[in-house]
């Protein structure tokens, strides 16, 4: 498979709802690369996000809003053997095929995500950014912003994204540790500090924890989310 992955095309996926503001500079990052395609699912956007993206020459599919049933479809539309799921206020490094292409020749290794960077100059933001990184490498659990990616083989083998309505993230890398290695590749991507600006850097950072801590001990995906909006 190794000599595949030298050359293999890789489908970006990019959620959207209502991310006009986001979506240009996205796919803009994706440029200039190697066999690459972009395919933009949109989960029933009411602004210009679709208008915006297929004026870019991006396949765009709409589906079931929902994070993860958003990029299950995405992933049935892929011709790539490589698939990278970007969040859409996520910018990709330069050189980021390359990158990921040789990050999956490593012998074990099942998937892989970059470093975090977080898009504001706020100390407390640093913090986050450590311990994002942290975790990421010692415990091999990336999250979505971090521009997960994984062959299509291998992402068909545990079944894709779980349909949950939160923490689907989470769980598709519990069951990626379970065969194999995630590698984390150490020139960041960017990713818009928006989410931890809105209700504010402890109280995300606090509640990101709870969250998890609610999803381990067995609380509904469906509770949490409620919690978290």
């Amino acid at each position: 498979m190794s000599q595949n992955i030298a050359a293999a095309k890789i489908s970006i996926i990019i959620p959207v709802i209502n991310e006009a503001g986001n979506i240009k500079e996205a796919i803009a990052t994706t440029q200039p690369s190697i066999n690459i395609e972009v395919i933009v699912v949109d989960g029933g956007s009411k602004d210009d996000t679709v208008e915006i993206a297929q004026s870019l020459g991006v396949k765009v599919i709409s589906s079931s809003p929902g994070r993860a049933i958003q990029m299950n479809a995405g992933a049935v539309a892929a011709s790539g053997e490589i698939l990278l799921f970007l969040h859409a206020d996520t910018r990709l490094p330069t050189g980021f095929d390359e990158m990921i292409r040789i990050a999956l020749q490593q012998p074990g290794t099942v998937a892989g995500a970059f470093k975090l960077r977080i898009d504001a100059s706020l100390l407390s933001l640093r913090w986050v950014e450590w311990g994002v990184n942290v975790r990421s490498h010692f415990y091999q659990m990336p999250y979505g912003d971090q521009a997960i990616f994984l062959t299509k083989e291998v992402f068909q083998q545990i079944g894709g994204f779980p349909e949950l309505p939160i923490m689907e993230d989470f769980e598709l890398m519990h069951r990626l540790k379970r065969i194999g290695r995630i590698v984390i590749i150490p020139t960041p991507v960017i990713t818009s500090a928006r989410r931890w600006l809105q209700k504010g850097v402890f109280k995300t950072t606090l509640l990101n924890q709870f969250i998890i801590i609610a999803y381990l001990l067995g609380v509904s995906p469906e509770r949490i989310r409620r919690w978290y909006r």
